[in-house]
């Protein structure tokens, strides 16, 4: 297996590839550090490189991260992992690409997009919908019925409750309690959220 991002969230997939006796080949970036825990070689990304290879896409930025997997994504066969930590229901869907950390929480009939980020000990009660490219922050809370719409972040620590409908490339600001619907572009802070700005 390879990854394509070789900084702070390739850290911590590497973590968790090692926690699932998986073991990485090499990495791949456009900017390479100097260098990389166990002394893992890092490349710059060539088709050579990725053709046919087993990879996760290692960066916490989703638009960069989709930008990415358009450039390789006919390269590629991308691999789903998650923690043995984590409880991921039978009936949950999880799309290729994504990473589930560890004793993160996922309930009964969740869908989960392409290459999205679950991270640590975050909670995603019944029936929510993730479409692709979220990234779900640490202890971060979904009620169930939440639709969180492509390309959105949701922030450290906050709170969404039921039924409510995260736009597009919104962000959830760290602790925000989020009471109603969040339109695309949004940045909503604050508890109750509150519509900060919207991004062009």
């Amino acid at each position: 297996m390879i990854l394509y991002g070789a900084r702070g969230q390739a850290k911590v997939i590497y973590d968790l590839i090692l926690s699932n006796n998986h073991l990485l080949e090499y990495l791949v970036d456009d900017n390479p550090p100097e260098s990389f825990p166990h002394h893992l070689p890092i490349y710059k990304p060539t088709p050579e490189l990725l053709r046919n290879k087993k990879m996760i896409i290692a960066i916490g930025d989703n638009r960069i991260r989709e930008k990415i997997y358009l450039q390789i994504k006919d390269l590629c066969k991308f691999e789903t992992m998650q923690h043995n930590s984590a409880y991921v229901s039978r009936f949950a869907e999880i799309g290729e690409g994504t990473v589930i950390m560890p004793q993160v929480c996922i309930n009964a009939e969740v869908k989960i997009g392409k290459h999205c980020i679950i991270n640590t000990a975050a909670v995603i009660e019944h029936e929510c919908l993730l479409e692709d490219f979220v990234h779900i922050s640490p202890k971060a809370s979904l009620a169930g019925n939440i639709i969180i719409r492509k390309g959105a972040h949701v922030g450290l620590d906050a709170n969404i409750i039921q039924g409510v409908t995260v736009g597009r490339n919104a962000v959830i600001g760290a602790g925000a309690v989020v009471l109603h619907d969040v339109p695309d572009n949004a940045v909503v802070v604050g508890n109750p959220a509150r519509i900060l700005r919207i991004n062009e």
